[in-house]
Formats: C-alpha cells, sequence, structure tokens
C-alpha cells in the first residue's frame, strides 16, 4: 500500500468516526459478535496458516491464539455494557447541587501493530479491546508472518468496511507511512528497538501509546522449591513455540544447592514432552525465519551445552537446548534469547537475585519457584517486572480479570478485560451543574464572609 492510499486511508477512518457511527454500545456488540462468528468459521485456515509461519499445532494454536482471541471478546460481550457506562462520582459540598461522573470515550482512529511470534493473538485481541471501546482500527500484522497476516486480512475484509477496520500488510515502508500518520491512539507489540521508533513518531504528534516489549524474563528457583513440579513448568514455559513467546522464562537463576538436581529434571522433563528426538516431533514448532535461526544458534556455547544443541536448517528447528554453568557475562546473557535455549546460572542467597534482577532492566515476567510464601513476598515486593507467576510460569497473561504490560525497558501500559477498555478510553470528567442555585463566594468582589465560607469548603 502507498503512503497515499494509507493517508486516504486514515482520513476516511476519522471522517467515518467523526459521525459517532461507533459509539452506540450496541454497533460495538455487532462488531464483536460478528468477529467472533467468523474466527470461528475459520479456525481451521487460522490454524493452518500459523502451521505454515510458525509450525504450530492446532491444539497449540487453539490454546495459545484462537482460543484466547475467543475468550477476550467473549468477556467483552459479557461485560461492555457495564464497562461503557458513566460512572458517578462523589461531588464535593462546595458544588452543590451537581452530578459528577467520568465517561469513558473512544480515542479515535487507533493503529495497532503486532509481532510475528503470536501474530494472530496479538493482532485480534487489542483489536478486541479497542473495538468495544468504540474506537476504528488500522491493524498492521508482521510481515514476518505472512500466511497469517493473509488469513487476518481475508477474516476481518469480511467483518468490517475499512472505514471501521482495515489491514495493512507490507514491511518497513508501510511501516513509515504509517508511523508518519497522525493516529489517536499507537498499540504496539514488538521489539524494544522498534519500539522506541513507534514512540519517537507519536511524539510527533503527541500521541498516546502502548509499547509491549520484552526483556530477559528471569526464572528464579530457591532450595525450597519442589523441583520436578518446576522443572515440568519450566520445560513448558520456556519451549513453548521454540522459545519465541515474549514472557518466556529467559534464563534460569536457581539456588546452587539444588542447581544439579534442577538440571536432572529438566533434561528428563524435555524427553517427557517433547520425546527423544525434538526435531521429529510433529508438535513442535519452528523458528520463523533463517535470520533469527543463525542468531538463536549463535547463543549457542558446545561447551556449555548440557542438553539439546542439535538443529535442523531445511526445517528450521532447534532442539531444546539447555546451558550449564553460564555466567551474566556470557553471550547469551546479553541479549534477549527469544529462541529454545535455557541458560543456568546459580545464586547463594535471595539478597544476591533481589540486588542482580534490579541492577538489570525491568523485564516484561518474572518467575519465581519456592514454598517460603517469606520469600516470594520480598522479591515480587521489592524486584521491578511487568507481571508473572508463583510456582509456574506464562499462565498469568492468559487471566482476563488482570491486565498485561510492561515496566520500565519492557514497555508501557496494559491490556487484556476490563484494563483493555480502560486503554484504548478516555475517561472525561465531567460536572453537570443545576441552575437553579449559584453561590456567590466565587465571584468577585471577594469578601470576608466569602472567605470563610470557602475555607470551610475546601479544608
Amino acid at each position: 500500500m502507498t503512503e497515499q492510499e494509507i493517508n486516504g486511508l486514515v482520513a476516511k477512518q476519522r471522517k467515518y468516526f467523526q459521525t459517532g457511527a461507533t459509539l452506540p454500545v450496541s454497533t460495538r456488540i455487532t462488531a464483536l459478535r460478528g468477529l467472533y462468528d467468523t474466527i470461528s468459521r475459520y479456525e481451521n485456515e487460522i490454524h493452518d496458516a500459523l502451521k505454515k509461519d510458525l509450525g504450530k499445532s492446532g491444539f497449540e494454536s487453539y490454546m495459545c491464539e484462537t482460543g484466547l482471541v475467543l475468550d477476550e471478546i467473549s468477556y467483552m460481550l459479557k461485560h461492555i455494557r457495564r464497562f461503557a457506562r458513566e460512572k458517578r462520582v462523589r461531588t464535593p459540598l462546595a458544588q452543590f447541587h451537581s452530578r459528577s461522573f467520568k465517561k469513558p470515550s473512544p480515542y479515535g482512529v487507533t493503529l495497532i501493530m503486532s509481532p510475528w511470534n503470536y501474530p494472530f493473538m496479538l493482532t485480534l485481541s487489542p483489536l478486541a479491546d479497542a473495538l468495544a471501546a468504540g474506537n476504528t482500527a488500522v491493524v498492521k500484522p508482521s510481515a514476518y508472518s505472512p500466511y497469517t497476516s493473509e488469513i487476518i486480512m481475508k477474516v476481518l475484509s469480511q467483518c468490517f468496511d475499512p472505514q471501521y477496520v482495515a489491514v495493512v500488510t507490507g514491511g518497513r515502508a508501510e511501516n513509515t507511512c504509517l508511523l508518519r500518520e497522525h493516529f489517536d491512539y499507537i498499540f504496539f507489540t514488538g521489539s524494544q528497538a522498534v519500539g522506541k521508533e513507534v514512540m519517537r513518531n507519536a511524539a510527533e504528534h503527541l500521541t498516546p501509546v502502548t509499547l509491549e516489549l520484552g526483556g530477559k524474563s528471569p526464572c528464579i528457583v530457591d532450595q525450597s522449591a519442589n523441583i520436578r513440579l518446576a522443572a515440568r513448568r519450566i520445560v513448558f514455559g520456556k519451549y513453548l513455540n521454540c522459545g519465541q513467546t515474549c514472557v518466556a522464562p529467559d534464563y534460569i537463576y536457581c539456588h546452587r544447592s539444588v542447581k544439579d538436581a534442577l538440571v536432572k529434571e529438566i533434561k528428563q522433563q524435555i524427553q517427557i514432552q517433547y520425546g527423544r528426538e525434538p526435531l521429529h516431533n510433529p508438535d513442535y514448532g519452528k523458528i520463523i525465519n533463517e535470520k533469527h535461526f543463525d542468531r538463536i544458534l549463535g547463543l549457542i556455547e558446545e561447551r556449555k551445552t548440557v542438553h539439546g544443541g542439535n538443529s535442523d536448517r531445511k526445517a528450521l528447528r532447534i532442539e531444546p537446548t539447555v546451558l550449564d554453568n553460564v555466567t551474566f557475562s556470557d553471550p547469551v546473557m546479553q541479549e534477549e534469547i527469544f529462541g529454545p535455549v535455557m541458560p543456568i546460572l546459580v545464586f547463594d542467597s535471595l539478597e544476591e537475585v533481589i540486588e542482580k534482577i534490579n541492577a538489570m532492566p525491568h523485564p516484561l515476567a518474572l518467575y519465581f519457584f519456592t514454598s517460603d510464601k517469606a520469600a516470594a513476598k520480598e522479591v515480587t515486593s521489592r524486584c521491578g517486572f511487568g507481571g508473572g507467576c508463583v510456582n509456574d510460569t506464562i499462565i498469568h497473561l492468559a487471566t482476563t480479570e488482570m491486565g498485561f504490560g510492561g515496566f520500565g525497558e519492557s514497555g508501557m501500559g496494559a491490556y487484556h478485560g476490563k484494563t483493555g477498555f480502560d486503554t484504548f478510553s478516555h475517561y472525561k470528567s465531567i460536572v453537570d451543574k443545576k441552575t437553579w442555585l449559584d453561590l456567590p463566594m466565587r465571584y468577585q468582589p471577594y469578601r470576608k464572609m466569602h472567605e470563610k465560607m470557602v475555607r470551610f469548603f475546601l479544608k
């Protein structure tokens, strides 16, 4: 799509939004129901596209992509009337007689830019929130997942007129054109480097943004943890989607006394969950492209590899790999891994863990396996991170009753459920003042009696 076409598209959406067509809750409900039905109808095609792009099985595609989107839409349909309602708040006595309320209002024309690792879910889930809040949307899926982008375009073009919801495909040129446009809100999921560029362009129009980024999310295992259960849940979270998950445990930070036992259990769990030959497991996915394949292989040090390490370039597959005796100065610890490589580091005290994590860029997620409630409270209170779990991994992002988002270098803003509706809404603060009474104390000329009255009301 050319720059002129993108400019025209945004202009059409702005004109449509300004008609007020998206404001009625009934319109939003109709839009969400249509989206739900169309996704359900094309579920098999969506899963086929995800298989082609990322090698995902049908089960994983539903569990981590289409199922989560349908759940988000269902949640919005169930609660949208309450979310969209004006909320009355207390009026100060000085403003007697008035009604004060907060009115949720859509921002207007929104831009949703999504990544390739969960290309369907990370596009359609924020879209559902944007539509529930009453916005129009321009959707820009990643060029790295072309088959999923194609089915997204097919689904959305059947549901919506482009003046309401439109899809722009393409690569860097289209991204650049879109970011030059004046949107009312930008929602971006992707890398920190591109996130900075999004924020830089948004600043030109003072456009508010949500940035869902990433980082090196730690997984702490202390000496009181249930090692067998920890290994099972860590292996699930780390190697899901071949490690190409923004909230995957990036590295394991393990107490020295239980490290050997944990490594042993992790090896066993890899075999249990992925088989003795993961490269031939039909349910094990693939790396998105050769560029990322080579980058991940470059992080694997043979002398520190204690499990896995083999790869298949033709299939773009890398075995679930474990690195032992890793330090924070090793190459694998200098960037977000975003692949099936698990470095294991050790610590001797919890204070050491807290100091180290807080000295690093704030991660998107943090996981802590422990049986010590006091230790869990200490870590979750003192460490800075977006969200996480105690004694599990990843599952916090699938809870619609909680917002999901980053913190510091891992992003800003959040979405999911009510938080997602709030993200795409501006809350207008309004006082409806009655006309039958008009207290004179605020008007000049000021008098001593008026000052006493003001002090009485405002103390």
